[in-house]
C-alpha cells in the first residue's frame, strides 16, 4: 500500500495500493489542477529527486521546516518551541530521516496543526514519526480532510495548544481559517502564526484576505471584518505567514490593509 501525495498542492492521501482519481483540493475554486493534469507522487520518488527536508531559525524558539528544492505550492512549515512541547504548524508535504532528526534535537513534537485544508502537507506522516501526536482540524473544514486517522482531532472557535500557544478561529479563506497567537514570541511583544487565513504581501508591508489567492476570488465585507474583530485585540508585533513574514509593527500594517480591502470592495475608492 502506497500513501499518495498530490503534487500540485502536496497534500498526503489515504494507503492505497492505487492513486485516487482525483484530487478534491485542487479540483476546489480555491485551488486548481496544472494543464498538464493530475499528479501524484510519494516520499520515496520525491526522496530519490532529491528532495530533503531543512529547519532554520527565524527567531528565538521558531524555525523554519522547510522541502528543499520546494514541492507543492511552496509553503514552509513552521516548529515552535516551548518550554511545554513544541508545535509543528502547518507541516511540508514531504518528510525524511534528516528532517526528524533536526527536530527531535530541538525537542520534538507535541501538537501538529495547520490554518486551513490548503496547508496539512503530510499532517500524519509526522505524527507517526513523533509517537502518533495529535492532529488538529477545524470542524469547520472536517469535509477537506483527505487523510482520515485516529490522530485527528477536531476542535472549534478556539484552542490553547500549549501553554501561551493559542489557536483562534477566523474563517475567511475557509470556514475553519485560524491563526496561532504565540504570546511570547518577538521577545515578549507577541506573533502570529497567519498560514493563508492572513497572506502577506511581496512588498511585506502589507497583507491580504482572499477566498481564493490563485484564482483571485475575493472576500466579502462581513468575513474581512470578522477576521479585523478577531485579530485586532491580540498583542502582537510581528506575523509569520506561509511564506514570508512581517518585521516589527505588523499590528497597525493588518489594521490598515484590511480596511483599505474594504474601501475598495465598498467603492469607496476613487480609481
Amino acid at each position: 500500500m502506497t500513501i499518495w501525495t498530490c503534487a500540485t498542492c502536496a497534500i498526503e492521501h489515504p494507503c492505497t495500493p492505487v492513486p485516487p482519481q482525483l484530487c478534491e483540493i485542487c479540483t476546489d475554486e480555491r485551488q486548481y489542477v496544472p494543464a498538464s493534469g493530475q499528479r501524484w507522487t510519494t516520499r520515496e520518488e520525491l526522496a530519490a529527486a532529491g528532495h530533503q527536508i531543512t529547519v532554520r531559525e527565524l527567531e528565538p524558539d521558531l524555525y523554519a521546516v522547510e522541502c528543499v528544492p520546494e514541492f507543492g505550492i511552496g509553503q514552509r512549515g513552521l516548529l515552535l518551541r516551548t518550554a511545554h512541547g513544541n508545535l509543528l504548524w502547518e507541516p511540508p508535504g514531504f518528510i525524511d530521516d534528516a528532517g526528524i532528526a533536526a527536530i527531535r534535537t530541538l525537542g520534538g513534537i507535541a501538537v501538529i496543526t495547520a490554518s486551513h485544508p490548503h496547508l496539512t502537507g503530510s499532517s500524519i506522516q509526522w505524527s507517526h514519526a513523533f509517537g502518533s501526536v495529535p492532529v488538529y482540524v477545524a470542524a469547520a473544514d472536517k469535509t477537506w480532510i483527505r487523510r482520515p486517522d485516529p490522530v485527528i482531532q477536531l476542535w472549534d472557535t478556539a484552542l490553547e495548544l500549549l501553554p501561551g500557544v493559542r489557536m483562534i478561529q477566523c474563517g475567511g479563506h475557509f470556514a475553519g481559517s485560524s491563526i496561532v497567537h504565540w504570546r511570547d514570541g518577538a521577545t515578549g511583544q507577541g506573533a502570529i502564526l497567519t498560514g493563508d487565513t492572513i497572506g502577506i504581501g511581496a512588498d511585506r508591508a502589507s497583507v491580504n484576505v482572499m477566498r481564493s489567492y490563485v484564482n483571485n476570488i475575493p472576500l466579502p465585507e462581513r468575513a474581512v471584518r470578522k477576521i479585523l474583530d478577531t485579530v485586532m485585540p491580540l498583542p502582537f508585533d510581528r506575523i509569520y505567514s506561509a511564506f514570508r513574514a512581517v518585521g516589527s509593527g505588523s499590528r497597525p500594517i493588518v489594521d490598515w490593509s484590511l480596511q483599505r480591502y474594504i474601501s475598495w470592495i465598498r467603492g469607496e475608492v476613487e480609481e
